[in-house]
């Protein structure tokens, strides 16, 4: 499937799980995180511009894309966003990247701030695209978050109830899904969302993703409690879309400054797929701050 034509895909496999990602350009490295339900496709609109200036690397997590989707296990650790975030660790020093930025989107965002948390001696730059912390947005749930984020509860269901209602036309989900959450006709493109479909139609991965969020709402909660009251050290950007849920039910640089000593972050004129509804200003803002932001705040 068409991304760019100077970008290579290739596979690393950590832990017996195989990452395929895709990388081009040269510079500082950066590592982009894609949400769900899409794949590494999602950064198709701004990775070649970001490739004149880093090293973008541009997996597919494990569960989605055509990574590896492994079994689960009876607490969901397979899908935790440590071990995602381990996947991550792996595949950049694979690469030669003992440091570098990282940009999360959705789940990406999740699995990014677990990287910045269990590597921080690695990470010099965290981006998080239109989330709020798990932790927060769990831990304030009232009817406005439950309604807008439904999945959330629907997804965490035992199996196989969600795995069976979305296998059942999973063209019907993955439509409703991204017009749901987008709120720019169009942005997400015909040549998007056939690959998106493509990937997300496979019934393990939609077991995989479902397994994504049953983890965030057990293990990754835990994880984060052991974690509570440390301040990640390296510069973070918070990012959301002006017209999405998230900028409006919360105080989206008060959420993070919870959780980092050095935060900065501003709306773009979009829904939740920032990187597809507003490409320019995702690209402006991220390329500002990886370029901009100092790394010695570490």
């Amino acid at each position: 499937m068409y991304f760019a034509t100077d970008f290579t895909n290739s596979k690393n496999i950590h832990d017996g799980v195989g990452i395929h990602f895709r990388m081009a350009g040269m510079g500082p490295p950066l590592l982009l995180l894609h949400g769900y339900p899409q794949t590494g496709y999602m950064w198709h609109k701004i990775a070649p511009a970001l490739a004149s200036q880093f090293s973008v690397v541009i997996p597919d997590l494990r569960g989605y894309g055509d990574s590896d989707k492994p079994e689960t296990d009876v607490n969901h650790s397979p899908y935790s966003k440590r071990v995602m975030a381990a996947d991550m660790m792996a595949l950049m020093k694979a690469l030669g990247h003992d440091h570098f930025a990282v940009a999360g989107h959705d789940r990406g965002g999740r699995v990014a701030h677990r990287l910045a948390r269990d590597y921080p001696d690695a990470v010099t730059h965290l981006a998080v695209l239109d989330i709020a912390p798990t932790e927060a947005m769990y831990g304030t749930t009232d009817k406005a978050f439950a309604t807008a984020y439904y999945h959330w509860f629907f997804l965490i269901q035992p199996a196989p109830f969600p795995e069976t209602l979305i296998g059942h036309d999973p063209e019907f989900f993955l439509h409703h899904k991204t017009g749901h959450w987008g709120r720019t006709k169009g942005a997400i493109t015909d040549q998007a969302f056939a690959e998106y479909l493509r990937c997300f139609k496979n019934p393990a991965a939609i077991h995989a993703s479902c397994e994504d969020y049953r983890a965030a709402a057990s293990i990754d909660l835990d994880h984060d409690a052991a974690d509570s009251g440390k301040k990640l050290a390296m510069p973070v950007l918070a990012l959301w879309g002006d017209i999405g849920f998230v900028g409006k039910h919360y105080d989206v640089i008060g959420e993070w400054q919870n959780y980092a000593s050095h935060v900065e972050g501003q709306a773009v004129n979009s829904g939740h797929f920032l990187a597809e509804e507003a490409p320019d200003q995702t690209l402006a803002a991220l390329t500002r701050f990886f370029t901009n932001s100092d790394p010695s705040c570490q």
